[in-house]
Parts: C-alpha cells; sequence; structure tokens
C-alpha cells in the first residue's frame, strides 16, 4: 500500500469548493474508495485521472501525480543466487512483489539497458 498523497488533486479540488463526494460522483466509485484514491491508498487509473481533470476544468498535468512505482519479480535475473528473493514483507510471507522509489527504478532501467546493449555486442561478436 503506498502513502503517496494526492496533494495536487486535493489542493485543487478544495480550491474550486468541490467535495470528496461530487469527485467521486465523477469517476464514478463510492466516496470511500475516492478517499482512498485521494489519500494514495488506491491508485487512481489514468482514465479517472482524465475524468477529474475535465471535471476540476483544469490540465491533467495540474492535479496529476505518479504512483509509487510497484514491480513484481518473477524471476529476477540479475539476482539469480540460491536462495535470493525479493520480498516486501517482513511478516513472514513469502511475496515476490516489492516497492521501488522512482530513482532506484531508473537506475535499474539505466543498468538493464547498458546490459541489453553488451548482450548485442556478444550477439554480433558470436555472429563472425
Amino acid at each position: 500500500m503506498s502513502d503517496m498523497q494526492k496533494e495536487k488533486l486535493r489542493t485543487v479540488r478544495k480550491m474550486k469548493g468541490f467535495t470528496q463526494q461530487q469527485m467521486a460522483d465523477v469517476i464514478p466509485t463510492e466516496v470511500s474508495n475516492y478517499s482512498r484514491k485521494e489519500s494514495g491508498a488506491v491508485s487512481i487509473t489514468q482514465t479517472e485521472w482524465s475524468k477529474l481533470a475535465k471535471f476540476l476544468e483544469v490540465p491533467v498535468e495540474e492535479i496529476y501525480e505518479e504512483e509509487e512505482v510497484k514491480f513484481i519479480i518473477e524471476n529476477p535475473v540479475f539476482n539469480d543466487s540460491p536462495g535470493s528473493s525479493v520480498n516486501a514483507n517482513n511478516n513472514g510471507e513469502n511475496s515476490n512483489v516489492t516497492n521501488i522509489s522512482n530513482e532506484l527504478s531508473i537506475e535499474i532501467i539505466k543498468t538493464m539497458q547498458e546490459y541489453i546493449g553488451l548482450l548485442k555486442e556478444e550477439i554480433e561478436r558470436l555472429k563472425k
């Protein structure tokens, strides 16, 4: 569960004088679910962002805030040593779902892109 509150959305909603109930009716969803979306506990879909922006008469960029990045890693090829697992829960559950910050995810992507480049070079070398 993410605790990335949607401050921009909340601020614009309050500034324009709308209630959470009015916003919930736009999506449409229950007000309790909208409240969880605004508090960051539940994700807001792209379609919902668009509907909310249209209702508030603002560009999506004015209210949109990124979700915390969530990766589901089933076969972590970059760490396949025995006993290695990605575990986000400390309650004994064996979960392969973990939250990774945007900064870290960008680093992982860069590393993977470099690795792909090296693999492509290796493929070309082996073709010769």
